[in-house]
Formats: structure tokens, C-alpha cells, sequence
């Protein structure tokens, strides 16, 4: 069996397990689609003030609860999984069969990624069809190549979380703890515009912000200069999942933690 394969297969299982978890599908799938009934129902008819554009509500929350969703998928719930199975001990088990471990590794990132896509594509379905979202094929392909690449680091990111959290237990809450800020921040909730100078600058260093803004770019390109491509912001996303993946294979195991 060759290595795409063998990804495959796993990627396969782990989807599966994923969907027969109802508080995954639950947290993953329905709360961004809430939060965007909420927030179009909320600012219907209001315009918002973002890099010089003036965006409907859904121009604006469609990219910025997509960037959300693929955090949701990929650093919150993959890592509340890595967390779970290794405390259970199954990483361990599954570390001892002759599957190598970047195939094990990779079937979890890739059913996160899968997923993410899937949610962001019911997100755009949402707004095109209710509240007058729009943007076209090339709009959707750059999207869809953003969340891959954010995906993928926010994947490392997860990775590396994992180690610093001994606790199946406490890493629900941790994750609520790490990331809502960082939502606020990044003017995932709350409109740039309206947010303080400082804090948009924090918000500018952190990989959430900047992945909302280049699905934003990409859904419509006047936001960034008429190109559909903001390479700095997806560099920065991509500089935070390097420093991940080094975090992760400097502290990884495979083993349970003790509490």
C-alpha cells in the first residue's frame, strides 16, 4: 500500500470516528452556523467599515466566522483529540502498530482540514442564499486554498498545545480560555473599525486575524488591493504553524501524561 494510501485509509477511520461523536459535530458544524445566523440577523441592512471597503454584514462575517470555523476544526478540536486519546492511552496503542506515526499523524490533520472545509462551504451556502453574500469560482478556489494552508498550520499549532495540557479534562476549557480572546481580538465578533488601535495591532500578529483576511481577500478582492491573494497574511499564518510543528517535534509523545 503506498503512503497516499495509507493516509487515505486513516483519514478514512478517523472521519468516521469524528462523525459518530456528536459533541464534535456539534461544536465543529452547528456554532459557527449559529453565530452567523446571529450576527446577519443582528447587522441586516448595516454596512461595515473594513480596510477602507465598506462590506455588507454578510461580506464581512461570512470570511471572518469561516476563519473561525477552520480554528475550531483544526487547533480546538484536533487538540482536545490528541489530548483525549493520549490520556486514554490510544495514541499509545496506535503508536505500537506498524503504521507509521506521520500517517497517524496526517489522517487526524487531514479529517480536521476536511471538516473545516466542509463547514466553511456550508457558511458560504448560508450567506449566498439568505443574505445576499457573493463572490464567484475563483473566489471559492483561493478560498478553499486558504483554509488548506491555515488549516495545516493550525494543525501544527494543535500539535503543539497538546503538550503543555496533561489533563483530558482540562483541555476543553483551556482552548475556550486560549481562543475566545483571541477571536475578540481579531475582529472575528466585533468589527475592526470598531476595535481599539492597540488592539488591532495585537490582532495583526496573531494567525487568526490574519487568516480572516485572506479569505476575506479572497471571497472579494477589493479588500486587499483587487488581488484575490494576500501572501503576507498567509505568510504569517504559516510562520505561526512552522513554530508549531518545531514546538511539537521537540515535545510530543505519544504516551499518557501523568495529571
Amino acid at each position: 500500500m503506498s503512503a497516499l494510501q495509507l493516509v487515505i485509509h486513516q483519514a478514512r477511520y478517523d472521519f468516521r470516528a469524528f462523525l459518530r461523536d456528536p459533541r464534535a459535530r456539534g461544536f465543529t458544524f452547528a456554532f459557527p452556523v449559529v453565530m452567523l445566523v446571529i450576527f446577519l440577523y443582528l447587522f441586516k441592512g448595516s454596512t461595515i467599515s473594513d480596510g477602507g471597503q465598506k462590506l455588507s454584514a454578510a461580506g464581512y462575517y461570512v470570511p471572518r466566522l469561516a476563519a473561525m470555523t477552520v480554528v475550531g476544526a483544526t487547533l480546538a478540536g484536533l487538540t482536545i483529540t490528541v489530548v483525549n486519546k493520549r490520556q486514554s492511552g490510544a495514541l499509545k496503542r496506535r503508536r505500537a502498530t506498524p503504521v507509521p506515526a506521520w500517517v497517524l499523524v496526517a489522517g487526524d490533520a487531514f479529517t480536521s482540514v476536511l471538516s473545516a472545509i466542509a463547514v466553511v462551504a456550508v457558511l458560504v451556502i448560508i450567506g449566498a442564499a439568505f443574505y445576499h453574500f457573493r463572490t464567484d469560482a475563483a473566489g471559492i478556489g483561493m478560498a478553499i486554498a486558504a483554509v488548506v494552508i491555515g488549516g495545516a498550520a493550525f494543525c501544527c499549532m494543535s500539535y503543539a498545545l497538546s503538550t503543555f495540557t496533561g489533563s483530558a479534562d482540562s483541555v476543553g476549557p483551556a482552548i475556550q480560555l486560549a481562543t475566545l480572546p483571541v477571536y475578540v481580538v481579531s475582529g472575528i465578533y466585533i468589527p475592526d473599525s470598531v476595535l481599539p488601535g492597540w488592539l488591532n495591532t495585537v490582532g495583526e500578529v496573531l494567525p487568526v486575524r490574519p487568516l480572516a483576511v485572506a479569505l476575506e481577500a479572497a471571497f472579494d478582492p477589493a479588500t486587499n488591493h483587487g488581488s484575490r491573494v494576500d501572501a503576507g497574511a498567509l505568510l504569517i499564518v504559516a510562520a505561526w504553524g512552522l513554530a508549531g510543528l518545531l514546538v511539537a517535534m521537540w515535545r510530543f509523545s505519544w504516551v499518557p501524561r501523568r495529571t
